[in-house]
């Protein structure tokens, strides 16, 4: 799921692969990647998990990859660090069943510090008509939070105060009961790219053959978790699409502290 600067450098002008800038239109415009096209995966929150709000993200996320003319080409999300928008691209891509989607390890940050090339201005996308098929084994909808809560590892990736109480940003505040609090800033290292996958696998200390499911607010800093996880080496990982966003505004249980 990763891309080192190294390997993305070589893909750069390769018309087999398009690089998607995740952030902010922004800093997109003041300094990208070359070649890169912009899509502010921060724009597209989605908060329903009904059986018909998933069918409903799925065909977002189809028109979203379909905008970057991903059909048949590999694709690289990146933002500033190993963050929560390339890792929601890279989420996305694979919930449609997308081959070859990963993300700059160290993103824009690390790239700069090593000297590599960047321009400014604006790219404009090749939109194409996208067909996916949508993989039910790595989103979970609240219902199917509820009904498993007793046997998922569930992983908070919120800060704490959020996880605890203090901060509150939905009807109810607290979180899933039983769940784990790793903040996702905590997956990446000093220079922006991902801790190794020992480090992340003791920073979870989840056991292995575990269910597990991330979840935040609005399931971006659970895609990096999403991303850490699968890192560490678990296979059976989900991102709780709703989120905080959804759970703390329906009557669900929650706990505090």
């Amino acid at each position: 799921m990763l891309a080192s600067a190294d390997e993305l450098q070589e893909m750069l002008g390769d018309p087999g692969t398009v690089v998607v800038d995740a952030r902010a239109y922004g800093p997109y415009s003041k300094s990208h990647i070359p070649g890169a096209v912009n899509l502010d995966l921060f724009a597209f929150h989605w908060a329903d998990t009904t059986p018909e709000g998933i069918r409903g993200f799925g065909a977002q996320a189809a028109r979203l990859l379909s905008f970057v003319g991903a059909q048949g080409r590999r694709l690289v999300f990146y933002d500033d660090v190993s963050g929560m928008l390339a890792a929601r691209g890279v989420w996305m891509a694979r919930y449609m069943s997308h081959p070859g989607a990963s993300m700059l390890d160290g993103g824009m940050r690390k790239w700069l510090a090593e000297g590599r090339p960047s321009e400014s201005g604006t790219n404009a996308p090749s939109p194409s008509g996208y067909r996916g098929a949508p993989d039910p084994g790595i989103i979970a909808g609240y219902g199917y939070v509820r009904d498993n809560m007793e046997r998922l590892a569930l992983v908070d990736a919120r800060a704490p105060a959020e996880y605890g109480g203090a901060a509150v940003r939905a009807a109810h505040a607290g979180h899933i009961p039983g769940a784990r609090n790793v903040d996702w800033v905590r997956n990446v290292g000093p220079d922006g790219a991902f801790l190794p996958a020992g480090e992340l696998r003791a920073l979870y200390g989840i056991p292995e053959g575990s269910e597990i499911v991330a979840y935040c607010q609005g399931a971006y800093r659970a895609a990096n978790a999403y991303v850490a996880l699968k890192l560490a080496g678990h296979r059976d990982v989900r991102l709780y699409l709703g989120s905080w966003g959804e759970w703390g505004n329906l009557d669900l249980p929650a706990s505090r502290g």
